[in-house]
């Protein structure tokens, strides 16, 4: 409500100013008409649009709190793109020029705890980023969390020299319960400061604070998921170690050439799994890798147990993916779906629709009931199968975006289906 009565006294004001300007010209009108002429229809004009206007924003309050809106959704969203490494310096400035032109501040900064970190507007020069905090208020808010309205010159803090700056507000900044910094907006006088841009202020450091928290939440879910891919990666299974060694000691009689070969590639096997698997590869070089493997298996099991179908469709062979994430599902099929006699096919495929991409693993094997393929993408799925299925599914999401999924189809006697779908992977192509 009082933001309400706000904005009705601000547009009183506009139409008893319009009015009397109005008014001024209809009476010079009337004394001196061959001077002004035709102005008191324009005065009459004028009278009747502002009258209209007060009536219409009066009667439609939302209005103005829409374009209020839409600012700060506009401000979300380039706040929330600035702030996706961090609040450091370079993005506390990006976020203060920003900030400056839509809150009516003449001047805007942002602190961590010791520090300016980013400043905007007037006096700009005075204030870089790298310097430590000089306001006392701003200390204070960052000891008890509260909001304070500054309306002194000596209260904010500047040299007796700066005249522009005399009034302020300090939001405080948090990180969950953790006050991290503060927001600061700078005015020429006290009387500018009213409820509407206090309200402004408090809101728009409630908003950074939660953008804050979100993005640290989300660099320390994507730190988990590496450092779970790491694990992944370094825990070479030692059944599979021993028996490729063993199936390699075993052909140093039998077929000495291929032992060379495949002692060979499994020294780039290993090579390259333990490479830095966060950046993206070509498509085929992750294909070249699962095929490495997959001769492993077939040297050890046979052709008439094992085998690998590859089709992927022209042009995607070069497409860039995240690393690991097509090894570990064949791996996965090897490991599960092999049936206890006869042969397991597997297949890997890619196909575009549109800018989309479509991955398949999918295996003739022994399948699985639907409930226990629908666990393996949940959140709790944390050994077995589950671990390198779950880390396969951040990744893609957080690589592709959150239209990104994977499903799995599954019956037993049938075989497993694991579908990866690329939401836009072709857009920057």
């Amino acid at each position: 409500m009082t933001m309400k009565n706000n904005y009705a006294k601000a547009l009183d004001l506009i139409l008893f100013a319009t009015a009397t300007l109005a008014a001024a010209v209809l009476v010079l009108g009337v004394y001196r008409p061959t001077a002004i002429g035709n102005l008191n229809v324009i005065a009459g004009i004028s009278f009747t649009v502002s009258l209209a206007l007060l009536i219409y924003l009066r009667l439609n309050p939302d209005s103005v709190r829409a374009r209020q809106s839409d600012t700060i959704l506009k401000i979300a969203s380039e706040t929330l793109a600035c702030l996706q490494k961090g609040m450091d310096i370079p993005t506390a400035q990006k976020v203060c020029r920003l900030l400056l032109p839509a809150i009516g501040a003449q001047a805007v900064a942002i602190t961590d705890k010791e520090h300016i970190l980013g400043y905007a507007g007037l006096e700009e020069t005075s204030s870089p980023g790298g310097s430590p905090i000089r306001t006392k208020a701003t200390h204070a808010t960052l000891e008890d969390g509260r909001i304070r309205v500054l309306g002194t010159p000596e209260e904010i803090g500047f040299p007796p020299t700066v005249k522009s700056l005399r009034a302020g507000i300090i939001v405080p900044l948090r990180r969950g319960e953790a006050i991290v910094g503060t927001l600061k907006f700078y005015y020429r006088r006290a009387g500018e400061i009213t409820e509407t841009q206090l309200a402004l202020a408090e809101g728009i450091g409630e908003l950074l604070s939660t953008q804050i928290a979100a993005v640290e939440l989300e660099q320390q879910t994507k730190l988990a998921t590496t450092m779970e891919l790491k694990a992944l990666q370094s825990q070479i299974n030692p059944h599979f170690l021993f028996n490729t060694i063993n199936t390699i000691a075993s052909l140093i009689r039998t077929d000495p050439d291929r032992a060379r070969v495949l002692l060979r590639e499994f020294a780039i096997f290993y090579r390259r799994t333990l490479e830095n698997s966060e950046d993206f590869i070509e498509m085929m070089r992750e294909v070249d890798q699962t095929m490495r493997y997959f001769n492993f298996e077939v040297a050890r099991f046979g052709e008439d147990r094992l085998a690998l179908e590859v089709n992927i469709e022209d042009g995607l062979e070069s497409m860039m993916i995240p690393a690991f994430m097509i090894q570990p599902l064949v791996e996965n099929a090897v490991r599960h779906a092999m049936p206890q006699e006869g042969k397991l096919t597997v297949e890997i495929s890619a196909h575009s629709e549109g800018d989309d991409v479509i991955i398949e693993v999918s295996d003739d094997g022994v399948g699985m009931e639907a409930e226990q393929a629908r666990k393996l993408l949940r959140p709790e799925a944390s050994k077995g199968l589950g671990i390198a299925m779950k880390n396969i599914s951040e990744r893609l999401r957080g690589n592709f975006g959150t239209e990104s999924h994977m499903d799995v189809e599954s019956q037993p006697g049938n075989g497993t289906c694991v579908r990866m779908f690329l939401k836009d992977a072709l857009l920057d192509d």
